[in-house]
């Protein structure tokens, strides 16, 4: 649908865990949008004021809990920050004309059609295409990463010529990421030696494939596959981060690459360098960055690091992962725009105007 941009555009969202608290503080300060309603899934949530819900002062939106409540509050655009998709919800939603923006294992939907099978038999991409056309509708799935880093990669590469490879790295600690049910279906926690690792870790970090299909779309290169190889780190001792236990000998750490092969040949690559803890048999050099690297004609190479803010409070350490939260979220909020004023269908960032990844600037000052 095709907003006024002269008024801000209606979102409900959907979920509050760890990213949805977040972007409800977040919706509230932000000059495109207003915040008309949020879906959660556990009962104990519904009715209850949203903006305490969040941890701050009521809002005087209150929390519902179906699909029907969502469809008849007649928001412009859907926001889905749960954990993992609630593709019926998707359906329902866009048929009924109203636009989604998730940041839920999403990014150009071969993940999805080949790791997660609709129940209905067909692709989950083809289910929410047809649901799109029906509604007149679009959907759109970003992030930090998936999603922005990926994008980054992209236009490092506007000013190089004959590119051989391009690297997308993810270096990072990611105690930080305070949701326990992502880690456990990682296996994060378990036994090195449990022999269902290698499958979790592929099955539950598959939507990085999609961010290897998205960058060749936009280098217009066919891959004849995506390869997925690890690495995995034992924890030296028990580590307990208040939230999340690793007993020793567990997966703390890991490398995980996603490669796409052109002729036996590693063309465009997705590196995921993760720890949990530094106390990990191997452990690996974080850097605490997202890292761009291009081999051609010149060669790249970027750092794109994230800083909080002069003045945050760290006295908790929800109040440290709200950085992590805040980079996965805003790419979906400051895109609500574009994706509103897209045509109807699937869009990915490889369609996605430059003023999709533009941020905002503060409303008041020191805002």
């Amino acid at each position: 649908m095709t907003s006024d941009r002269r008024s801000p555009v209606r979102v409900f969202q959907v979920a509050t865990g760890n990213v949805g608290t977040e972007m409800i503080r977040r919706i509230g300060r932000h000059p495109d949008l207003e915040l008309i309603g949020v879906h959660c899934y556990t009962p104990e949530k519904i009715g209850r004021d949203v903006g305490e819900l969040a941890g701050g002062d009521p809002i005087g939106v209150a929390a519902t809990g179906s699909v029907e409540e969502i469809i008849a509050a007649a928001p412009d655009v859907v926001t889905f920050h749960g954990v993992f998709p609630d593709e019926a919800l998707y359906e329902r939603v866009l048929e009924a004309g109203i636009d989604i923006v998730t940041t839920a294992d999403w990014i150009t939907g071969h993940h999805r059609d080949r790791n997660h099978p609709h129940p209905s038999g067909r692709p989950v991409s083809e289910v929410l295409a047809d649901a799109c056309r029906r509604g007149g509708a679009t959907f759109y799935g970003t992030g930090m990463n998936p999603g922005l880093c990926q994008i980054l990669g992209v236009v490092h590469s506007a000013d190089v010529a004959e590119i051989e490879n391009v690297t997308v790295i993810e270096s990072v600690d990611v105690s930080c990421h305070h949701s326990a049910a992502t880690w456990i279906e990682v296996g994060y926690g378990r036994p090195v030696d449990d022999p269902a690792l290698p499958s979790m870790l592929e099955k539950y970090t598959r939507v990085f494939a999609d961010s290897i299909y998205m960058m060749a779309d936009c280098f217009d290169l066919r891959l004849d596959d995506v390869a997925f190889s690890y690495e995995m780190g034992a924890c030296t001792k028990d580590v307990d981060l208040g939230w999340y236990q690793l007993p020793k000998g567990s997966l703390g750490a890991s490398y995980i690459k996603y490669q796409g092969v052109v002729d036996g040949v590693p063309r465009i690559e997705a590196h995921l360098e993760w720890q949990m803890t530094p106390d990990t048999d191997p452990r690996w050099d974080v850097k605490g960055c997202y890292i761009t690297k291009i081999q051609g004609d010149p060669v790249i190479y970027s750092k794109h690091m994230i800083l909080p803010k002069p003045g945050t409070d760290f006295s908790s350490p929800e109040a440290f992962a709200s950085i992590g939260m805040t980079v996965t979220g805003l790419p979906a909020l400051n895109a609500i725009k574009a994706v509103v004023d897209a045509p109807p269908g699937i869009l990915t960032s490889a369609d996605m105007p430059l003023r999709g990844f533009a941020g905002r600037f503060a409303t008041t000052a020191g805002g």
